[in-house]
């Protein structure tokens, strides 16, 4: 287990944030357990990538420790041409690339989930495709975040659902921040 501070940013150094990484973006299908180091390897490479990682907190004999885990187990999300796609299969870490047909909409997708952990959200894995309204949020640091929106344990959660990966992850968030996207 990584100390916290041996971990790989997030995101790629090579921009601010998320939406100013320029290229076509990929979903890196990684060997079991090797996310970090195929994010490590990219950014050796100075290729733009977003690994979203929550905090775990893992109690072994009787000491408390906490570590970075990827939201989505085996996937790493990374941006650039064929030839970046072709150096990244070159690490010898990922079992396949698959194609994203519509980048947009990933990128808006991949957005929110970036704008959720850099507002601190706690996200927990929602492993399947979301049925319900989808939302967006009025008002407060996660202003503009869209998704679908579900009751869990009698509270309110959006779902920043990764379609290509037919996944997301919930955050909770209060009712009367939401309002219906048509």
């Amino acid at each position: 287990m990584l100390k916290i501070d041996d971990n790989p940013p997030m995101l790629s150094p090579v921009a601010p944030n998320l939406r100013q990484l320029q290229g076509r973006w990929w979903v890196g299908h990684t060997r079991a357990r090797f996310e970090k180091a195929f994010a490590w390897d990219l950014h050796r490479m100075e290729v733009g990538y977003f690994l979203p990682m929550v905090r775990r907190t893992k109690v072994s004999g009787g000491r408390k420790r906490e570590s970075l885990a990827p939201l989505f187990s085996s996937y790493v999300f990374f941006c650039g041409d064929d030839e970046v796609r072709y150096r990244a299969m070159t690490t010898n870490r990922l079992c396949q690339t698959i194609i994203v047909p519509d980048q947009e909409r990933f990128r808006s997708e991949l957005s929110a989930i970036e704008i959720a952990l850099a507002g601190e959200a706690v996200l927990d894995l929602y492993p399947f495709a979301a049925v319900g309204q989808r939302c967006r949020i009025k008002a407060g640091p996660f202003e503009g975040t869209e998704g679908v929106v579900i009751q869990r344990d009698r509270a309110w959660r959006l779902v920043l659902h990764v379609s290509i990966l037919g996944q997301g992850a919930s955050m909770e968030v209060d009712a009367d921040l939401l309002e219906p996207v048509d």
